[in-house]
C-alpha cells in the first residue's frame, strides 16, 4: 500500500489540474455531456475498460487485478449547480450560471488519481476495482438509481465514496454506523381561493392568508407532534400569491422540504401534512392541491464498514482526525448503492478560512482546500484494499 500510496502522491498536481479545469466547465445534471466525455478519455488512457453512457450520462471504469479476490466500487458525483461563480481566481466558472458549488468536480479528479494511482499497481491488487463516475446527483430522481438499473454494481461486493465538506477543516474526515444524511422529501401545495377587490375581502376567499396559516401550522408538525428526540425537518422554502396591491389572490403556491431519517417517520408526516392541509383549507372554504414528491432515502451505513472507516481513516489521516460524524441533513442519492451493497460513505474535511475554503456549499464563492482531494484519495484507496485484503472476505 505504500508504494501505491506514495504513487498516489506524486498524481496529485494533476488532480489539481483535472479539478481546475472541470470547475470552469461545469455541465448541469442529466447534461453532463463534455464532462462525461473528458472522464472517459482520461480512463481509456490509463488502460482501464470503460462503459460510457451509463443510466444516462454516468461512465464506469472497470480495473482488473492480477490477483482472484472481490470487487470494490468507489463512487464520484460529477454533475454541477444552476448558480453564478462569485469567485475571482484563474479557475472560475466560464459558463454564465453554472458552477460545481457542492465539490463534485474534485470528487471526480480525487477518483480519476485513484484509479490511474491503481492502475499502475494493478498486479498487486486483491481483486477488481469498479470507478463509478455518476451524472445528476444534484436533482431527483438523481443517477445513481439510473446507473444501478444500468449494471453498475453486478458483481460489486462492496461500494465506497467520500464528500469533501468545508464545514469539516481539511485533515479530518468523519463518518458514522447506520443512519448519517437524511432523506430528502419535496412538497409543492396550491391553495385555491376566490380572488377579488382587495377593499371587498367578505366576497372572496383569500389565498394568501390560507397559505400563511399553512406556513405556521406545518411547523407545529415538528414542534408538537413528533417525538423531540426523533431528527425531523419542515421547511417551507417559497411563497408566491397574487400580483398586484389591490388584488386578493385566487390562487397562492407553497414549497418545501421534508428531512427525516426513519422510514416510519417519513410517511407519517406525509400523512400529517395532507390532514393539516386538508383541514386548515376546509375551514376558509378553500380548495387544495398537494403533489408529494419522494426523494432520495437516508444515507445508512453498513456498520462494518463503518467500523473500517474508523481503522482505516486512523491509520492514513491519524487517529486524532477521525471522529464520528454529527447527522446531517442534507440528502444524497449515494444512499441507493448502500440499499444493495454494504459500503460506507465518507465526509472528508475541505474547509480552510486561509485558503477562501469558508463558504457553504451551494453558495456562489464556494471552494475548497485542494489538499482535501488527497486526503480523499488515501481514504479510499485504504478503504479499498483493507477490504479486498481482508480475509474474512476471501
Amino acid at each position: 500500500m505504500n508504494e501505491l500510496i506514495q504513487t498516489m502522491d506524486r498524481l496529485f498536481p494533476q488532480m489539481v489540474a483535472w479539478r481546475r479545469h472541470l470547475h470552469q466547465h461545469p455541465e448541469l445534471s442529466f447534461h453532463e455531456v463534455e464532462t462525461a466525455g473528458f472522464i472517459a478519455k482520461e480512463i481509456q488512457q490509463m488502460d482501464i475498460e470503460v462503459r460510457t453512457g451509463v443510466g444516462g450520462y454516468g461512465v464506469l471504469g472497470l480495473l482488473k487485478g492480477g490477483r482472484p479476490g472481490p470487487t470494490v466500487a468507489l463512487r464520484a458525483d460529477i454533475d454541477a449547480l444552476p448558480i453564478q461563480d462569485e469567485k475571482t481566481c484563474e479557475y472560475a466558472s466560464k459558463r454564465n450560471g453554472v458552477m460545481h458549488a457542492c465539490g463534485h468536480d474534485a470528487h471526480t479528479a480525487t477518483l480519476l488519481g485513484v484509479a490511474k494511482a491503481c492502475s499502475a499497481h494493478r498486479e498487486e491488487l486483491n481483486g477488481n476495482l469498479v470507478f463509478l463516475f455518476q451524472p445528476a446527483e444534484e436533482v431527483s430522481p438523481g443517477g445513481a438509481v439510473s446507473m444501478i438499473a444500468d449494471g453498475a454494481l453486478d458483481g460489486v461486493d462492496a461500494v465506497y465514496g467520500v464528500h469533501l465538506w468545508t464545514p469539516f477543516p481539511v485533515g479530518t474526515a468523519a463518518s458514522r454506523p447506520g443512519p448519517m444524511m437524511a432523506a430528502a422529501d419535496e412538497f409543492v401545495i396550491d391553495v385555491k381561493g376566490k380572488g377579488g377587490h382587495g377593499g371587498l375581502p367578505h366576497e372572496t376567499i383569500d389565498s394568501i392568508v390560507i397559505a400563511s396559516h399553512l406556513v405556521v401550522n406545518l411547523q407545529t408538525i415538528v414542534s408538537r407532534t413528533t417525538d423531540p428526540t426523533d431528527a425531523c425537518v419542515i421547511s417551507v422554502g417559497s411563497f408566491h400569491g397574487g400580483s398586484s396591491f389591490n388584488v386578493i389572490a385566487e390562487k397562492t403556491r407553497i414549497t418545501g422540504t421534508v428531512r427525516t431519517f426513519d422510514q416510519k417517520l417519513r410517511s407519517d408526516i406525509k400523512s400529517r401534512i395532507e390532514h393539516i392541509v386538508s383541514h386548515t383549507c376546509a375551514m376558509f372554504g378553500a380548495q387544495y392541491e398537494i403533489d408529494y414528491k419522494w426523494g432520495y432515502p437516508p444515507v445508512v451505513n453498513h456498520a462494518a464498514e463503518a467500523e473500517r472507516f474508523f481503522k482505516v481513516g486512523a491509520q492514513v489521516l491519524g487517529k486524532d482526525a477521525i471522529f464520528e460524524c454529527p447527522l446531517i441533513m442534507a440528502g444524497e442519492d449515494f444512499s441507493y448503492y448502500l440499499q444493495n451493497r454494504t459500503g460506507c460513505f465518507m465526509f472528508v474535511g475541505a474547509g480552510n478560512q486561509e485558503k477562501n475554503a469558508n463558504f457553504s456549499h451551494h453558495h456562489p464563492k464556494f471552494d475548497i482546500d485542494e489538499d482535501a482531494m488527497l486526503n480523499a484519495a488515501h481514504l479510499l484507496i485504504g478503504m479499498a484494499l483493507d477490504y479486498m485484503n481482508d480475509t474474512d472476505k476471501c
